[in-house]
């Protein structure tokens, strides 16, 4: 099974190069990267090459210009440029433990995509943590970060907890499974099924809406939510739009109450029949 690692970025070199430490430490390394680059400037095509030249994990740079938010149109690409059979997608925000890749390889299942989250870390925590402690793990012992001032809170039980509890809260967690657009994966075929992002999208849901088309298309949930393990390094969020996240919530709407599987507004652009949204048997 071939898998590439999808990770968005915009203008964040400091947290990518971070996160590219914590796949380059990765249990599991046959697996390529491929950064999603949604206009980045300069610093962040040198973080890739500094990668390229000093890790053995193989990383490919797609990048468009920057014209505002276009998450979901350079995850299309990504996703096009990929050749793998399995793609996890992910953040360039979001540290990986050491077992990370090694967990969505062993769950991958057919007909069925992967969901999980992160452990969100205070923007002084965030800092804190340097290239060291993500090659010994030791940014992901609760006890440590707790002693750089992370608050305790019951979401630490996504550091704390082993195997047997992990699956067990896997189970029982209340939150409903959808695809995070911080840590999924799934069979490439069966994005290419739905066509992808949906890329009228912008911020706020638009993760969850490929997620429904999934569902809709038979595609089944997995939560990971205690197994797959990141950290998110805080940042600001300048590009959250009200209105932007009411038109989401109107097409996410639409998708569910329609049953929807394909998006006219994805990878492929060419006109399809009953208006490219196809339905669900």
């Amino acid at each position: 099974m071939r898998i590439s690692v999808i990770l968005s970025t915009y203008n964040s070199p400091v947290w990518l190069w971070k996160v590219l430490c914590g796949y380059d430490c990765q249990s599991y390394r046959d697996f390529d990267l491929i950064i999603a680059d949604d206009g980045s400037t300069e610093d962040t095509r040198e973080i890739v090459e500094r990668f390229q030249a000093e890790s053995s994990i193989p990383i490919k740079h797609v990048w468009h210009e920057d014209n505002g938010f276009r998450k979901t149109e350079i995850l299309n690409k990504a996703i096009s440029a990929s050749r793998a059979d399995y793609l996890v997608i992910s953040d360039g925000d979001c540290v990986p433990r050491s077992d990370f890749v090694d967990t969505h390889r062993r769950h991958a299942r057919p007909a069925h995509f992967l969901c999980a989250t992160y452990y969100k870390l205070t923007m002084a925590v965030s800092e804190a943590v340097t290239e060291p402690h993500i090659r010994s793990g030791q940014a992901f012992d609760f006890k440590w970060l707790h002693e750089q001032g992370q608050p305790k809170s019951m979401k630490r039980l996504r550091l704390v907890a082993g195997p047997m509890l992990g699956s067990l809260l896997n189970r029982i967690t209340p939150t409903k499974a959808n695809w995070s657009g911080a840590n999924s994966s799934g069979w490439r075929d069966d994005i290419l099924r739905v066509n992808g992002f949906d890329e009228r999208m912008k911020y706020g849901g638009e993760d969850k809406e490929l997620g429904d088309r999934l569902k809709n298309n038979g595609i089944r949930p997995i939560r990971l939510r205690y197994s797959a393990i990141c950290l998110h390094l805080e940042h600001a969020r300048g590009y959250v739009d009200p209105e932007s996240y009411r038109r989401n919530q109107m097409i996410r709407h639409e998708t569910r109450r329609g049953r929807l599987v394909w998006t006219p507004y994805g990878i492929e652009k060419a006109n399809h029949a009953d208006n490219g949204q196809h339905r669900a048997a």
